[in-house]
């Protein structure tokens, strides 16, 4: 059953055709700054939906592993969209992909790790939240985007931040698993 805050979350993935589709329209300033706004309303549904789980008392392990999920669709289709825009250098975003793959792919894995900090068996099935890193790394993300969604004096600096950050949040996530 899909509750409140699963469906604030998949709200969120109507963001991803309306950015593109302002961007296919016209590259303009308007342009950007509806997509910004656009982004950070998406952004804001990304608190809600945990805010409104844990008040509602729906956290769901769908919902867990949606959410994640979902920040990651819209994310890695803005960074495509900047590549698209010559904004960004191909192999970098690749890096970013490639690290929310895996650690997607780890942190749901029933045989998989866990995160080092969480209480559940490395055997359990059930979804690995985000640690301290992951959050970071989300906020410098959401940071990044913004700034170049409106092409802010040095916005790529916020984007070599969040691909530093991505690669270290994601090696700290791997490391405690692979402890005996």
């Amino acid at each position: 059953m899909l509750t409140l805050p699963t469906w604030v979350t998949l709200s969120r993935l109507i963001a991803v055709p309306i950015i593109f589709g302002l961007f296919v329209w016209q590259d303009s300033e308007m342009s950007r700054l509806i997509a910004l706004s656009v982004f950070v309303i998406a952004a804001i549904t990304d608190w809600l939906d945990g805010y409104l789980a844990r008040k509602l008392n729906q956290i769901t392990e769908l919902g867990k592993f949606l959410d994640p999920l979902v920040d990651k669709v819209l994310t890695i289709a803005l960074f495509l969209l900047f590549i698209e825009l010559d904004q960004v250098p191909a192999w970098a975003v690749f890096l970013i992909i490639t690290r929310e793959l895996l650690i997607t792919a780890w942190r749901g894995a029933p045989s998989g790790a866990s995160s080092g900090d969480s209480k559940e068996s490395s055997k359990s099935s059930t979804i690995v939240g985000a640690n301290i890193w992951g959050k970071a790394k989300t906020v410098v993300q959401i940071a990044a985007i913004a700034a170049l969604l409106i092409k802010i004096p040095y916005a790529i600096f916020f984007f070599w931040l969040a691909l530093a950050l991505t690669l270290i949040s994601g090696f700290l996530y791997v490391v405690p698993s692979l402890k005996p």
